[in-house]
């Protein structure tokens, strides 16, 4: 976004100081398309804010010493309903297809996702969306990068859209060391 406003400061540099006689309606159209552009760019930032930050409703309460690299995690959410995070296969393996499964118990979800980054350092976009397979119980594969820079700490969010809300529960962390 930096590079974007530096590339916009050097072509209204350029374009008002060079040594071309302009028309008012010349520089008047030059910044209506930038400010065009400007709050396309505002509306289309909204609108996808949800992918990487996403917003949310509600939270869930995960329970507290649960290791997802031994054992699937219980979580009990704000209405009382509860979820379970299980990823197989155990230990967790990098680079590697793993298989994730939600199992939602007294709530109603329209999508279901998992969401994975490392707790100290980006690890780039790490979301796989969760198919219905009945019975509550939301299932995908996924895969892990490796970090390069040693033992990585990992955080997973379960990101579950009812019709009226988007409920992130607790996060789920586990080490790979």
């Amino acid at each position: 976004m930096f590079y974007f406003f530096k590339y916009f400061e050097y072509f209204f540099l350029f374009f008002m100081t060079a040594n071309v006689v302009r028309e008012r309606w010349q520089v008047t159209l030059f910044l209506r398309a930038m400010i065009a552009t400007l709050v396309a760019i505002a509306v289309l930032g909204q609108r996808y804010s949800p992918l990487l930050l996403p917003k949310t409703d509600a939270s869930g309460v995960a329970e507290a010493g649960c290791d997802l690299q031994r054992q699937a995690c219980p979580a009990t959410l704000p209405d009382g309903s509860r979820l379970q995070l299980s990823i197989t296969p155990r230990p967790i393996a990098f680079l590697q297809p793993l298989r994730v499964e939600v199992a939602l118990g007294g709530i109603e979800a329209r999508k279901v996702e998992v969401d994975f980054a490392g707790e100290s350092m980006n690890m780039g976009y790490n979301r796989g969306q969760l198919t219905a397979a009945g019975s509550g119980i939301y299932a995908g594969e996924a895969s892990l990068p490796v970090c390069v820079s040693g033992g990585m700490t990992w955080v997973a969010t379960v990101v579950i859209e009812t019709d009226r809300q988007r409920i992130l529960p607790d996060n789920r962390v586990w080490g790979d060391d």
